[in-house]
């Protein structure tokens, strides 16, 4: 029998890696997706004509499309939808709150109401250890330095208590950094990876970031979803960190992708205070020992593997534009 999954936050980046494994598995997979005037499914464009997958209008903050979700009885459910930028949930703390914390137990008072079989992943976050020293393993003390990461707490220990009070398959996947050529361009890796692109190709000046020396652990977004299906996959609910376990600077990330492109990083990047947060996360570095010894997780991408591929991504798209530019030039003449 077909087993059957929902994803919220599937046009997001980890959601459309999560969709593609789960369709290779043969699961029919039900997407949820929030109404906008725009379509935003690009990320799953390729597989969007897969008998397979439907998508479905819903949102987080409406409990009653997330119930009509649960009429489907699904297998799974992952939950990777959120408000999910640390910097703007300084300046939208309440909606923040609202979809990445109160949006986790509507979705767990669903399951619990209407399919309590149905087994559930929350995408947790390392953003939660804040301030508490690297390496940050399952027991370590969370300290949020956000509001997103106050969320992000009070969603995960939703999780456990469901779990507990009421017997629900429930875990949480507590992922450290994940990027990709997939990864939105106002996060910090694909920025870089696309200014220097750009810059490459005369198609830019100057890169402007916040903190340098903020120091993170940096895996494939692919990786992370493999890990949330074998997550959930296993005999029992649990919690597990998600990491490569090696930890980078900012600086270090624009250092190494600008070198790869023959440029001096010192030429074109300038530190611009508007994107610094209020409260910083110094150092996070995830120790996913449980995860690999319990589940036998082991990530396919390597740091240099990761940055080569987003390079390689962002440079066709830079090339697009530069050509594109160009033709509009020589029409102009």
């Amino acid at each position: 029998m077909t087993k059957t999954a929902c994803i919220t936050g599937i046009t997001g980046q980890t959601g459309s890696y999560l969709a593609e494994l789960l369709l290779q598995k043969g699961y029919q997979v039900y997407g949820l997706k929030r109404r906008s005037s725009s379509l935003n499914t690009d990320r799953i464009d390729h597989i969007y004509s897969n008998p397979n997958l439907k998508l479905v209008y819903g949102d987080l903050s409406d409990y009653s499309s997330l119930a009509g979700l649960l009429k489907f009885k699904p297998d799974y459910f992952f939950n990777l939808g959120a408000q999910s930028h640390v910097k703007v949930s300084f300046d939208v703390p309440e909606y923040s709150f609202d979809v990445d914390a109160t949006g986790v137990i509507r979705v767990l008072e669903a399951i619990r109401q209407h399919s309590p079989t149905t087994r559930f992943l929350q995408a947790s976050s390392s953003e939660m250890f804040g301030s508490s020293p690297p390496p940050q393993k399952e027991d370590t003390i969370f300290h949020p330095r956000s509001p997103y990461a106050v969320a992000k707490v009070a969603a995960y220990h939703a999780v456990v208590n469901y779990r507990e009070a009421f017997d629900l398959f429930a875990s949480n996947a507590i992922s450290f950094n994940h990027e990709s050529p997939r990864r939105g361009e106002t996060f910090v890796t694909r920025k870089i990876t696309q200014a220097a692109t750009r810059i490459k190709l005369g198609l830019q000046d100057k890169l402007y970031l916040g903190n340098l020396e903020a120091k993170r652990d940096w895996s494939h977004a692919k990786d992370v979803a493999s890990a949330m299906i074998k997550i959930i996959e296993a005999d029992s609910p649990d919690d597990f960190v998600v990491a490569s376990g090696e930890m980078h600077s900012v600086r270090e990330f624009a250092e190494v992708v600008f070198d790869k492109l023959g440029l001096n990083w010192k030429d074109y990047v300038k530190v611009d205070p508007i994107y610094f947060r209020p409260s910083e996360v110094d150092a996070l570095c995830g120790d996913s020992t449980k995860l690999r010894t319990t589940l036998g997780w082991k990530p396919e991408y390597t740091f240099s593997s990761l940055v080569d591929e987003m390079i390689s991504s962002d440079l066709e798209n830079a090339q697009k534009e530069k050509i594109l530019k160009d033709n509009v030039c020589k029409v102009k003449q």
